[in-house]
């Protein structure tokens, strides 16, 4: 039989779970990192904080005082201009979405004139078996 305290523990076990995805790959993040001029270890703090570590699970991951996470979010607010993790987060994915693409990193635009009208663009039939 469980007792009180096995249900707490419980519950906390699933509140320190964190997402199974990544939002931002490292190669986004490196992005982020020379766009808004990061040190290291603020990328460091940024990518956990984005994660949905808080401040005391931060500082002990990276193995730095709760204070010294504290300065590197408070920089990274400025420099992202930002008052939340939150707002952290939706700024960097908005950023990743609006400026990053490594695909087309290298292509020169597109001429409008080279853009096909969609009168122009060949319609096929689906054959139906």
């Amino acid at each position: 039989m469980a007792t009180n305290n096995d249900n707490i523990k419980e519950d906390e076990r699933l509140f320190k779970q964190r997402p199974p995805g990544v939002l931002l790959s490292a190669k986004e993040w490196l992005y982020l990192k020379e766009r808004y001029h990061m040190t290291t270890r603020e990328m460091q703090v940024g990518i956990l904080a984005c994660r949905g570590f808080n401040n005391n699970e931060i500082a002990e991951l990276l193995k730095i005082k709760h204070g010294t996470v504290k300065t590197h979010l408070r920089n990274l607010y400025r420099r992202v201009r930002v008052k939340s993790k939150v707002l952290l987060l939706l700024r960097l994915v908005d950023d990743i979405n609006r400026y990053y693409s490594p695909s087309k990193r290298n292509l020169p635009p597109i001429p409008i004139a080279e853009i096909p009208q969609k009168a122009e663009v060949p319609h096929k039939p689906v054959e139906k078996e």
